[in-house]
């Protein structure tokens, strides 16, 4: 196993009825004023946010609110938080959501301490040296972000770019899986996709060897999705099925099933974030969409790990490693299919023109910059393949 790091310094309050102690939560760090940011109406509908405002009340906790985050959240409404933090004089924030309003939180939480602009952080053209504290009601299963050192945003030019460092990570999330029973089953099948790939980008990583105890940490997540995503197609208000999604969400995503690894490959996630950057599609729809594409691109490079893959998820008998890879392959785009969820473009509602492949493969490429990903590594000509094979 090779040397590593392992960091998870979020508090996690989980079962029913959890969002009442949110308040009692934020008053523990000494908090005067708080953020509550949250993205639609749903939050209110639902009473969620009078529950949480409740909380706040009986602790104590003044707070302002900021609505409006939207799925891959964007540039213009993180300003809009900074600058009312700061207006307010904010000093925690409490994000009502899923990952979109954690990273857009996140982001906020660099943006009001550190001066200049904020998007430098995700272009890495500079560090930011603190960040606000941030907690969290967890409404969606998916992004894991509520355990993670990672955010994402997506700048007013369709770019979307993430950024990690440990001193965003949450102070606490709070997590009830009843919370997520008013879900779209779309929306539950794009969390369920996403947690899988979370351990996916991590599992294809040329450099993990003898890695038993991470390796079988990682099957258990992916099956435990791939088996809890089927329960709650037919039943989405399945307690218990709701709850192993929901904690295999966190577990996927705060570096858990990566360690003894270098890091993972990533590459898939790039090639949808401008995807979704471009056609502000559901990220885990376009990871779905794309990941088939990539892997039997790459496969080639280190067909064992693939094949390993698919002796411990599915259970692959066939002894030939580049036979057992693409099996793995089809067997994955088959669950993503057993949920609703697309495995091209076409699928997705997405024809990209020639020009567009070109302008993705340009961003992705960090404008020419860069190569992607660490299984096999992709540079432009590689990615505008991938692109067009995706159709």
């Amino acid at each position: 196993m090779n040397n590593f790091q392992y960091y998870a310094p979020t508090q996690v309050l989980f079962g029913k009825d959890t969002e009442k102690e949110v308040g009692a939560l934020v008053a523990s760090f000494g908090c005067k004023k708080a953020l509550v940011h949250y993205g639609g109406k749903s939050a209110a509908k639902s009473g969620l946010l009078d529950r949480v405002y409740r909380s706040l009340d009986e602790s104590g906790v003044s707070y302002v609110s900021l609505g409006g985050v939207v799925p891959n959240p964007r540039l213009a409404k993180i300003h809009e938080g900074i600058a009312l933090c700061r207006k307010e004089n904010v000093d925690f924030i409490l994000a009502i959501g899923g990952g979109s309003v954690i990273d857009s939180a996140k982001a906020i939480g660099y943006g009001v301490v550190n001066e200049g602009e904020v998007w430098d952080f995700y272009e890495q053209r500079r560090a930011p040296t603190d960040c606000l504290p941030i907690g969290c009601v967890l409404t969606i299963a998916a992004a894991g972000s509520e355990m993670s050192d990672s955010s994402v945003v997506t700048n007013d030019d369709g770019v979307k770019r993430g950024y990690s460092n440990n001193i965003c990570r949450l102070k606490f999330a709070v997590m009830n899986p009843e919370l997520t029973f008013t879900l779209p089953a779309y929306q539950v099948a794009c969390g369920g996709v996403d947690i899988v790939m979370h351990t996916l980008e991590r599992w294809l990583d040329p450099k993990r060897t003898d890695s038993e105890l991470t390796d079988r940490i990682a099957v258990a997540l992916i099956k435990t999705v791939i088996r809890n995503a089927l329960i709650l197609k037919d039943n989405p208000r399945d307690y218990n099925a709701a709850s192993e999604i929901m904690w295999a969400g966190s577990l996927s995503h705060n570096g858990l099933t990566g360690c003894g690894g270098s890091g993972g490959d990533w590459s898939t996630h790039q090639i949808e974030h401008e995807l979704s950057g471009m056609f502000d599609v559901a990220h885990g729809a376009g990871l779905s969409a794309v990941w088939g594409t990539w892997a039997r691109y790459v496969y080639k490079a280190l067909p064992s790990r693939f094949a390993k893959l698919g002796v411990d998820v599915f259970g692959i008998a066939e002894s030939n490693e580049e036979d057992a890879a693409r099996l793995a392959i089809d067997n994955m785009e088959a669950f993503f299919k057993s949920i609703n969820m697309p495995i091209s473009l076409h699928e997705l509602g997405i024809d990209l023109t020639e020009e567009q492949v070109k302008e993705l493969a340009f961003r992705g490429s960090f404008f020419g910059k860069r190569k992607l990903g660490t299984f096999y590594p992709l540079d432009i000509s590689d990615l505008e393949a991938i692109y067009r094979a995706a159709k």
